[in-house]
């Protein structure tokens, strides 16, 4: 009995498994499909992208630009508005399609390249040791690189080599203050130098001050301790600007603006004697030759009218007063006054050499003597208007 009941069980058992495993194998036919399926798609992928690379006449592993640039050869060739023999609207429909194909799979993998490349690199970081920055890389004023000991061996050439060039700058320095006295580096450094003795002599008189001071030298002086002498004038002003101005005034000083006015006044009187001497050199009437020289010494004396106006300008731009400000001065006007002045003086040699007159008294001489000195002096009156 017990013998019939486990040959049962062994059967139903049997029977168990076979149905288990049949329902499993059921279960897994649709994944074994769609495995199939993937696989064929992909050969089939394959096979038409291969198909694609020949169409292009390219082959795997190409760039994109190669893809370009077959495209466009192929599509003046077949292209039907391009007018060559070989159009063919079908042939430029299947290379178009091949050309759009082929471009995105070549930037497809090109993409790929670079995200394998950069997580190569990212890992590479990762596992690469970075030493810490210790007290010993800091010296050597940043020089160097390697060991302690390399460091050391570069920093010493590093200053050998600095040293060498400070010599040869030094004796640079020295050849150029021999040999070239009136260059600008000489004199800049011959111009700090006189600073910093002028600064060493003034620091020495107040050490002296002081001193003295110290010593009590400057107890004995006459007003020691009575009130400073009121000034005359306003008593509002400041008693500091008073003095200051005192001291300026005492030691000859000038205002910008007062010697600008009077390098004005000084070079129009120059400007104008100037012209005046050319125009008596040239003859009256001037020959083509004369009034080719007499044109361009008006250029001349234009030009400096012009510098002349430029230095106004300025002046009144720092002049203190409105009233004291100066007005333009005019080239053509000064060339007219010049020769209105040369033609007066012309006149007057002419009646002092008239003939009529040497002819009269000795008590007549006297009275136009007179008169031309006094000719003479509006003349030149006239001039430094």
């Amino acid at each position: 009995m017990n013998t019939m009941y486990v040959t049962m069980a062994q059967i139903l058992r049997s029977h168990l498994i076979n149905v288990s495993v049949i329902s499993n194998r059921m279960k897994m036919l649709p994944y074994l499909g769609v495995i199939k399926n993937r696989m064929m798609s992909t050969h089939k992928s394959k096979k038409k992208m291969r198909e694609y690379y020949r169409l292009l006449n390219l082959d795997e592993g190409c760039s994109a630009d190669d893809v370009r640039e077959s495209f466009h050869k192929l599509a003046k060739q077949y292209h039907p508005d391009g007018g060559s023999s070989t159009a063919d609207s079908a042939t430029f429909i299947r290379i178009e399609e091949a050309y759009r194909k082929v471009l995105s799979h070549v930037l497809e993998q090109t993409n790929a390249q670079q995200n394998k490349v950069g997580e190569a690199e990212e890992e590479e970081d990762k596992f690469k040791y970075k030493t810490p920055q210790h007290r010993h890389y800091l010296s050597f004023e940043g020089i160097g690189f390697g060991t302690p000991s390399q460091r050391e061996k570069q920093y010493r050439q590093f200053r050998a080599d600095r040293a060498t060039e400070q010599v040869m700058e030094y004796q640079k320095q020295k050849l150029q203050s021999q040999y070239f006295v009136d260059s600008l580096i000489v004199k800049d450094v011959r111009q700090s130098k006189e600073q910093k003795i002028t600064q060493a002599i003034e620091r020495l008189v107040e050490d002296l001050i002081q001193e003295s001071m110290a010593k009590g030298d400057f107890d004995n002086l006459s007003g020691k301790g009575k009130p400073l002498k009121k000034f005359s004038g306003c008593s509002y002003i400041d008693p500091m600007t008073h003095n200051l101005n005192r001291i300026l005034i005492d030691n000859g000083y000038q205002p910008e603006w007062i010697l600008m006015q009077k390098e004005i006044k000084d070079t129009i009187d120059q400007l104008r004697e100037a012209i005046l001497v050319s125009r008596k050199k040239l003859g009256n009437p001037m020959t083509p030759t004369e009034q080719k020289q007499w044109s361009q010494v008006c250029e001349q004396f234009q030009e400096n009218i012009r510098k002349l106006n430029k230095r106004i300008n300025d002046f009144n731009l720092i002049v203190p007063l409105l009233t004291s400000q100066k007005v333009h001065f005019d080239a053509q006007k000064e060339i007219a006054r010049a020769q209105e002045v040369y033609e007066s003086l012309i006149k007057t040699e002419v009646t002092d050499k008239n003939p009529d007159n040497t002819d009269q008294g000795e008590g007549e001489k006297t009275p136009e003597v007179k008169t031309s000195f006094f000719n003479w002096m509006n003349v030149w009156k006239f001039i430094k208007i």
